[in-house]
Parts: structure tokens; C-alpha cells; sequence
């Protein structure tokens, strides 16, 4: 198997070179048929971002669109991909066609752009800053088994082949309801996930996206963990799964039942669109 150069960009916010250090020393000894180039801005610091968004913006597209880049990787999530993926999708030019991408959160807004416009193929799955988490190192080298082997055994165990998937944070989501960013999901199945908001805020949240999908075509919800649940100042009174099953109910969505992804060391790879054989 010949080399697979992986382009590190971070479209959102920062990440640190110790981090980028320890990352390549891994990579080196458990995936030695990758190669990771990391682009400068990764490090950069403007405010809650990885830099200004021309930055973010030419750093993504100096990877896309070298031809000798095989798959692009980003940092990590927080706000700020929605903010140059216009900007990038009219831009990228035929070396971006053939590249594999992939994040999760705040990425799901370039995934899905990317996806809505036919560059690449796309995938829900861990990124290098989970390394920051206890045991993290296992997710990393989770995203790198696909990243470098198309490794089956990373993906969700509920993603078969031939149906077409899609992943995303339900926030991420539901900001994307209205935007040129989200993609067609007729069709598909569709898996959520979020961490650290109010489930009055998950309901809310949710509301927005069933009632948007529910002439869609969409083949059905899988609910992935909601972790870090914010204690309100009185219960809620339905669990996160309840508030699913009761909008999919509304809307005539099919409610699938739970999935293997989240923000965590757990979070399996789901590929956009259909599940390769």
C-alpha cells in the first residue's frame, strides 16, 4: 500500500503543536502508511478562532486542491466553519474532487456543503483533538483506521451497505436548516448527536429540523449520545430519546432507535451518502 498523505486544517478553532507532535509520533508507529501534514494555521490564534477567516478559508483550499493531499482532516470543531464554506466551495478546483473529508460538530457544516455539492466523499468520525479526552487516543486512531485502510470495523455498527447516512451534532444541524449548506437527505438515514445544551434547547432544536425534513423523504432518525446535559433550574420532563420519538411521531419520521456516535472516545465513522460494499 503506497502512502496516504493527510492534510490537517482547522476550520473552526485552534489547535496546539503538542498536540500536533504527539499525533504524528502515534500515527508513526500504528499507521506508518500515513503521512500527516499539518497546515500552519491549525496553530493560529484570532480570538475564539484558528485564525482570521481568510485564513481558514486559504488553508482549506491550499490542502483541497493539492493534488498530492489525499484526505483532509480537521482539527477539531467550535463555531466558525460556517463562516468560510461559501467562500470555499467556489473555489476548489479538481484535485479537491478525488479527496476523502472528515470531522464532526462544528465540521458537519463544511461535510455537509461538500456533500450538497458532489466534492469528495464525506464522513461523521473522529478528529485529533479528541486526544484531549481520557482514552482519546483510541478514537484517533478509530478515525485513522479509516482515513488510511477504509477500515470497516470503524464505521457505526448500524451503517449497512447500500443505504445512504448522514451524521451530524443536532445544533449544527439545525443552524444548517434554511442555509445553502444543507445538503438533499431524502432517502437517508439520518444520525444525530449533541453534547452540553438544555434539552429545551435540543427540543427546540429538533422541532426546527423535523418539521423542515418531514416532506423530505427522509428514511428515518437514529439518536447518537447526548452527553453533558446542563441541569436546568427544573426538569424537563422527557429524556432526549422521549423528544425524539415524539417529533419523529409528529412528523411521520421513522424513529430508528440509537447510534454509536458522539462527542466522545466512542464516536464511530459514519460516511456520507451510501455505505460502500
Amino acid at each position: 500500500m503506497g502512502q496516504v498523505r493527510i492534510g490537517i486544517c482547522a476550520p473552526s478553532t485552534p489547535l496546539y503543536r503538542e498536540e500536533a507532535e504527539q499525533l504524528t509520533a502515534l500515527t508513526n508507529q500504528s499507521h506508518p502508511a500515513a503521512q500527516l501534514v499539518f497546515h500552519d494555521q491549525c496553530f493560529a490564534i484570532e480570538g475564539h478562532f484558528a485564525g482570521k477567516d481568510d485564513l481558514r478559508s486559504s488553508a482549506f483550499l491550499s490542502l483541497a486542491n493539492d493534488p498530492s493531499v489525499d484526505a483532509i482532516w480537521f482539527a477539531r470543531g467550535g463555531y466558525g466553519a460556517a463562516r468560510i464554506a461559501d467562500d470555499i466551495l467556489t473555489q476548489l478546483g479538481p484535485a479537491a474532487q478525488g479527496k476523502h473529508y472528515m470531522g464532526y460538530s462544528d465540521g458537519g457544516n463544511l461535510l455537509g456543503a461538500l456533500y450538497k455539492a458532489g466534492i469528495g466523499t464525506q464522513a461523521h468520525g473522529p478528529m485529533p483533538v479528541d486526544m484531549r479526552r481520557d482514552g482519546g487516543m483510541v478514537a484517533v486512531q478509530r478515525g485513522l483506521d479509516w482515513l488510511v485502510h477504509w477500515d470497516k470495523q470503524a464505521l457505526e455498527p448500524h451503517a449497512e451497505a447500500g443505504q445512504k447516512y448522514a451524521a451530524f451534532n443536532l445544533m449544527t444541524l439545525a443552524m444548517m436548516v434554511g442555509t445553502p449548506l444543507l445538503p438533499d437527505l431524502e432517502g437517508h438515514v439520518l444520525m444525530i448527536e449533541e453534547i452540553a445544551e438544555y434539552l429545551y434547547a435540543f427540543d427546540r432544536a429538533l422541532f426546527n429540523v423535523t418539521t423542515y425534513l418531514a416532506d423530505k423523504g427522509l428514511e428515518g432518525i437514529r439518536l447518537g449520545r447526548v452527553s453533558e446535559v446542563p441541569e436546568n433550574n427544573r426538569p424537563f420532563g422527557e429524556e432526549a430519546e422521549d423528544i425524539v420519538q415524539r417529533l419523529c411521531d409528529r412528523y411521520a419520521i421513522p424513529y430508528l432507535g440509537r447510534a454509536d456516535i458522539g462527542h466522545d472516545v466512542e464516536n464511530k465513522v459514519v460516511p456520507f451518502g451510501t455505505i460502500p460494499t
